[in-house]
């Protein structure tokens, strides 16, 4: 993952101000690499609808499937109800950088207009969302760790710094990708060393990495590893959690690395006052590795939330009227409330 940018921007304009407190719809969007998801809500933050595409990353997808992801997830999100009644917007979107070729801009936009919208198309770093999933507060830090991984800091809602987030060759130390490859790697050394030994049992996460890429040696786990997408290397992040919970002493250990290396990663901010938002599938579900973060935050006695529905935080910053903080929380509030129920 990586931020291009701290500001947002309006790709669309529409022809009324994305604040008129005259319509009734609010719409956020989280276009990630995984997953596009969209939230429709009331302006008094009841929830009325959901949609889910595929990937919305134009630069992993290209511009004409991300867009198309967007518009799917809006689409199912306002199922039933007049487009045009959405007044606020806010996208979160990765890759976005796409966006300054004006070519891809107008892809989005005739996605866009399309839809039958005509408020605004304002498009949020990806780690604000996160954050404002989690709280209105206007200052603070978001860890998240899903594939990738990344820090950031934010004040006033906007991103003033950033740690990580360099993709699977440089960085995203922490992430699903990273914990992946750190068992594939280690079972590469185990058979290479054990080729040149007489027989005796293997670490069990051998067999671990063995079953998932179906492959029984040294050669043929270096074959499959350059030739799958990373996302089947990533997928061996749950089951290197679960082993560690059971006490697999490999996959405990790189479980421990990643969480020393996510901290680390949030100590290179030394980021606003302000809680630490986690983020990201690792970091929201209960996995070994966000316990390990928990803890050592704990013991620092460090602020800590939880976003996991970056679309909400979207609706959020779609329908926050600047100045007013106190209706920002109680939005905030009935947001959480309505996406619990």
């Amino acid at each position: 993952m990586k931020i291009s940018y701290i500001a947002e921007r309006s790709l669309v304009n529409g022809s009324r101000t994305c604040f008129d407190l005259g319509m009734e719809l609010l719409l956020g969007v989280d276009a990630g690499g995984t997953a596009t998801r969209a939230v429709a809500a009331t302006r008094s933050g009841r929830i009325v609808g959901r949609g889910s595409a595929g990937p919305g990353n134009p630069i992993a997808v290209g511009n004409e499937a991300a867009a198309d992801a967007l518009a799917t997830a809006v689409a199912a999100a306002l199922s039933g109800r007049d487009p045009s009644h959405v007044d606020a917007a806010a996208v979160a979107l990765a890759g976005s950088a796409r966006l300054e070729d004006p070519s891809a801009a107008a892809v989005y936009a005739s996605r866009w207009s399309a839809l039958g919208l005509t408020c605004a198309m304002p498009v949020v770093p990806d780690v604000i969302t996160a954050f404002t999933a989690a709280t209105p507060s206007p200052a603070g830090t978001v860890l998240i760790a899903g594939t990738g991984a990344v820090a950031a800091g934010i004040e006033s809602w906007r991103v003033t710094a950033t740690a990580d987030g360099h993709g699977w060759l440089l960085g995203d130390e922490g992430s699903g990708l990273w914990l992946g490859l750190s068992a594939v790697r280690r079972v590469a050394r185990v058979w290479t060393r054990a080729s040149f030994r007489p027989p005796g049992p293997l670490p069990a996460i051998v067999s671990l990495v063995s079953e998932h890429a179906g492959v029984t040696t040294a050669n043929a786990l270096v074959d499959w590893a350059h030739q799958v997408p990373r996302k089947e290397i990533a997928a061996l992040a749950p089951a290197v959690c679960t082993a560690a919970d059971k006490g697999d002493p490999d996959c405990a250990v790189i479980v421990a690395d990643a969480a020393g290396r996510l901290i680390a990663t949030l100590d290179e901010l030394d980021g606003p006052d302000g809680p630490v938002v986690l983020a990201g599938g690792l970091l929201t579900g209960d996995t070994a590795v966000r316990r390990a973060v928990l803890e050592a935050l704990g013991e620092r006695g460090t602020p800590t939330l939880t976003g996991d529905d970056a679309a909400v935080g979207a609706v959020w910053l779609a329908g926050r009227v600047a100045g007013d903080p106190e209706a920002g929380r109680v939005l905030h509030a009935e947001l959480l409330r309505s996406a619990a129920l």
